[in-house]
């Protein structure tokens, strides 16, 4: 087995890093925010970035260790980019659901049917 260039391991370590850094700073705006609906925000934004960097990382080590492209892994932040916002706006709407259904005043009410 060749060991794989010098470029290729640092580039990979900097998408790594980059993803871990990413999904870091997500995890504290997570915790700072006080509310459900101020908390979705935060996570949802920094999700696709920390993904594609870790993939890109992933793909750029494999393929040059396995000589061969590794391309399969894209098909991850594909789906993660497809159901990731259809689950956060879903997750959303049950929260404002319960928020009217206990009386909280501080979400917007509920459309009027015209």
């Amino acid at each position: 087995m060749t060991p794989t260039p010098t470029w290729v391991d640092a580039l990979t370590a900097v998408l790594a890093v980059v993803g871990a850094f990413t999904a870091l700073i997500g995890s504290f705006g997570l915790l700072r925010m006080n509310t459900y609906f101020r908390r979705v925000h935060p996570p949802s934004l920094v999700a696709t970035l920390a993904t594609w960097s870790v993939i890109l990382a992933t793909v750029l080590q494999s393929s040059f260790v396995t000589a061969r492209p590794y391309l399969h892994a894209v098909v991850i932040p594909v789906f993660i980019a497809l159901s990731a916002p259809i689950t956060t706006v879903l997750l959303t709407r049950a929260a404002l659901f319960r928020a009217r259904q206990r009386g909280a005043t501080d979400v917007p009410p509920p459309p009027t049917s015209e």
